[in-house]
């Protein structure tokens, strides 16, 4: 039986910054550059949540 959770399945909680088509589809989704998104990780960690609220934290503007 092979181990579905190291293949194929993304988990989309976490952003791996050594992906670069991890990298290209949240720059996309947040609407921001490679640098601020690395900002963001190296701040507070790769939890997309944390992330997010951080970004919108930076912005001034309320997480949703």
């Amino acid at each position: 039986m092979e181990d579905s959770s190291k293949k194929g399945l993304q988990d989309r909680s976490k952003i791996n910054m050594h992906e670069p088509h991890q990298v290209q589809y949240w720059t996309r989704h947040l609407n921001i550059s490679n640098e601020e998104l690395q900002k963001a990780v190296d701040k507070v960690g790769n939890a997309a949540a944390a992330v997010i609220k951080e970004l919108a934290h930076a912005k001034g503007q309320r997480a949703t």
